[in-house]
């Protein structure tokens, strides 16, 4: 099977941008590629339960919607843990297909390789 990785760095400060990466995921995932979106900056937020609500554009589907198809389609995240400690985000409230970890167990997900996308 065929891995996709997907590297976000961006937050809700780009709305759109989010959509577009986890569009990407979603497709991957629910055609039946092992999933993870590795998430950096402001995108570690995005991890935290709750916190993504907001739809982007007029027509684009809400992030909750996307990341409910994400999670039902079996797509994990690694949430940075570098990052993770600078925001002050509490391991804890993070969703249940998410797990504070870094690079090294990224590399270790790709193992052999991955389709990867970066945004």
């Amino acid at each position: 099977m065929n891995k996709a990785a997907i590297s976000l760095t961006t937050g809700l400060e780009d709305a759109e941008k989010v959509t577009v990466a986890f569009l990407v995921a979603v497709g991957a995932a629910e055609a039946g590629r092992e999933t993870l979106m590795f998430l950096t900056k402001e995108a570690v937020r995005l991890a935290v339960s709750g916190f993504a609500r907001a739809t982007a554009c007029d027509g684009c589907p809400p992030l909750t919607d996307l990341m409910d198809r994400y999670a039902a389609a079996g797509g994990r995240y690694i949430a940075c843990g570098v990052c993770v400690k600078a925001k002050a985000i509490d391991a804890g409230t993070l969703l249940p297909n998410a797990e504070v970890a870094g690079t090294v167990q990224l590399w270790e997900w790709i193992g052999e390789g991955a389709t990867t996308f970066s945004f």
